[in-house]
């Protein structure tokens, strides 16, 4: 069975007939279309995509469940996170489900996937679609549907609660993406100087002069004429770089001076390509700086993180499931990408307050976990606050023991 058989399969009310395209307030249209500029053929603009795409990857999603009565944050279900987090569907893993809506996401500025639900609501596998063309469609009791057209010419309506969907650029359509028009006349640009790059290498295989003879002769004894003129002066075999000719022939050397891109150029046509995006070559090469890093991350992968996050919590669980703290958070250890410095010296500050655990501090040092790891270990510099006013002398009465100092207390501050 087919992905759009499979698809079509789980679709549980097939109500084409009482569909109608859904109305907007905008002057756009509901339908989604791929952009046909196909900026993914640029080789600078697929790179800056593949940079973002591979980091993003690397988020985790896990279902959590928050409880406001005590402020933690518990584990949700098992088998959902399994979903969420290694395998979302029969053919690929949780990285490549996030790859392939990312670059989706900067390709197209829309990037849908189906949500496949069991007949109560719980998630079974999420599905990435490429379709050719999209609409938004509603039934006569307002509920929105999705219909897909794909590249085999078949038709697929999901209801929009049963699909991923998010936005970039959401600006002039109320349900969609604005396109990547912008950037294209960049993109045209980019090709152009690589097709002058590739004419300046080809410009020295072209005619670089003319042999001209001083009699009629026929065609063919022309061309064995130029042959042999070639052999004998223009290969590498003529080291003295002198031509002996009689009278019978007039060379007249071409000048050929091909026009190359100057490097500014290039880089200031890479730059525009990689500001539309939000990034910076350091990412695209990876030799960023933590710095860097931080700045990539909490611009451009974070605001990803928060757009699918919100988006799976709204189509996964019912508002009466939220209200209880159900939510798809993503999240990723930001500081494996920190320097070893600014690993210790967070250690040593965050230890001693209690807020690790021994394991907690060797992940951030990408350390494997040890027995017996999961202790807080605090400094006794520090005390309670409910119990402060024992350890100091107050209008000469006798200390408390102090612990922190670990003497046996004083009297009369004596």
């Amino acid at each position: 069975m087919g992905l759009i058989d499979k698809v079509k399969s789980y679709l549980r009310k097939p109500i084409e007939e009482k569909l109608e395209q859904a109305e907007m307030l905008s002057s756009g249209s509901p339908v989604f279309s791929p952009f046909s500029g196909n900026a993914y053929e640029s080789d600078v603009y697929r790179a800056a995509v593949d940079a973002i795409a591979r980091n993003a990857g690397k988020l985790k999603s896990k279902h959590i469940i928050y409880s406001k009565k005590n402020s933690e944050r518990m584990q949700g279900d098992q088998h959902l996170n399994r979903i969420l987090q290694v395998r979302p569907n029969a053919y690929m893993t949780a990285y490549d489900l996030i790859y392939k809506l990312v670059t989706h996401y900067y390709l197209y500025n829309n990037a849908f996937a189906f949500l496949q639900k069991d007949d109560r609501g719980n998630l079974q596998a999420i599905y990435p679609l490429s379709p050719t063309n999209m609409e938004y469609l509603t039934d006569p009791s307002g509920t929105m549907y999705c219909r897909f057209l794909f590249g085999n010419g078949q038709h697929v309506t999901f209801p929009l609660s049963e699909v991923f969907v998010a936005r970039r650029f959401y600006n002039s359509n109320d349900l969609l993406g604005d396109t990547n028009t912008a950037i294209m006349p960049t993109l045209d640009l980019a090709h152009t100087q690589q097709e002058g790059m590739e004419h300046a290498i080809k410009s020295n295989a072209t005619i670089r002069g003319i042999l001209k003879t001083n009699q009629i002769i026929a065609s063919d004894k022309l061309k064995e004429e130029k042959e042999a003129f070639v052999n004998d002066y223009l290969t590498a075999s003529n080291h003295g770089g002198i031509a002996a000719i009689d009278q019978k022939y007039d060379y007249v050397p071409l000048e050929s001076t091909p026009v190359t891109i100057d490097d500014k150029q290039m880089d200031a046509v890479k730059k525009k390509i990689y500001e539309y995006l939000g990034i910076s070559e350091s990412i695209v090469n990876s030799t960023y700086t933590e710095d860097e890093w931080a700045a990539f991350y909490e611009s451009v992968v974070e605001p990803l993180a928060l757009q699918f996050s919100l988006e799976l919590t709204d189509k996964l669980f019912t508002e009466r499931e939220q209200a209880f703290g159900n939510s798809i958070i993503f999240e990723s250890n930001r500081l494996q990408f920190a320097s070893n410095k600014s690993k210790t010296d967070m250690l040593k500050e965050l230890i001693p307050l209690g807020l690790l655990t021994t394991n907690q501090a060797l992940e951030i040092l990408n350390l494997p976990p040890v027995e017996d790891g999961n202790k807080r270990l605090q400094s006794l510099n520090f005390v309670n606050q409910d119990k402060a006013d024992q350890y100091q002398n107050v209008g000469g009465k006798t200390n408390e023991r102090n612990p922190a100092r670990g003497d046996q207390g004083t009297t009369n501050g004596k």
